[in-house]
């Protein structure tokens, strides 16, 4: 879609400035719907909700590229493992030259409740500063291993709540797109808040 544009028409021709979405997870197969790869998830739905095509491979992810709206936004999922995802969403940013405020990273969450988002800006939980999507997964039973639990598939019940939570995303998105980052943080969290303390003791 963009293959007319140069990188550098693309910026000055579109006057809504681009966004640059990245979902965290693990490539292949034997991966697919764990809880470390909601990440990916969260990309493939909105992906599919706003008829953005994932058919490329660019800067080592999978990465689609179209427009809501007017807004030109691009979509990746790093195919070099969680640990080394830096490896793709930092190239990505430079090819377009996005700043941070334009990049949001959609990465799971094992200290929220399962299904619980959170929009957070300037990173937190120990990750660096940026924009951070955060999908809760809940945390591991009893004496379970983290990365075991991280690597297991949800069960049903847990599926359901993710499912819901993935279309909250989308519209969580929407709003970001068509507002501020602020603005739309402050609606969407103030949201989940009431959603946490009904799911948080909720087992799964």
């Amino acid at each position: 879609m963009f293959s007319k544009l140069t990188k550098r028409g693309f910026c000055t021709a579109i006057s809504s400035r681009p966004w640059l979405f990245v979902g965290l997870g693990n490539p292949g197969e034997k991966f697919r719907g764990t809880r470390h790869n909601v990440g990916f998830e969260m990309i493939d739905v909105f992906a599919e909700s706003v008829g953005i095509p994932m058919n490329r491979v660019h800067c080592k992810a999978v990465f689609g590229e179209g427009f809501v709206g007017d807004i030109p936004v691009f979509l990746a999922k790093p195919q070099t493992y969680m640990n080394l995802s830096g490896e793709s969403a930092g190239p990505l940013a430079a090819y377009y030259k996005l700043p941070l405020n334009r990049v949001l990273v959609f990465h799971d969450d094992m200290t929220l409740p399962c299904g619980v988002l959170r929009l957070q800006h300037n990173g937190g939980h120990g990750y660096h500063n940026g924009t951070f999507f955060f999908l809760g997964i809940g945390r591991p039973p009893g004496q379970m291993d983290p990365k075991a639990f991280l690597l297991q598939k949800f069960n049903n019940t847990a599926q359901e709540r993710i499912d819901t939570a993935l279309q909250e995303g989308v519209g969580a998105l929407k709003l970001l797109l068509s507002h501020s980052l602020f603005e739309s943080a402050r609606h969407f969290n103030h949201e989940q808040k009431y959603k946490h303390i009904r799911l948080q003791t909720m087992p799964v």
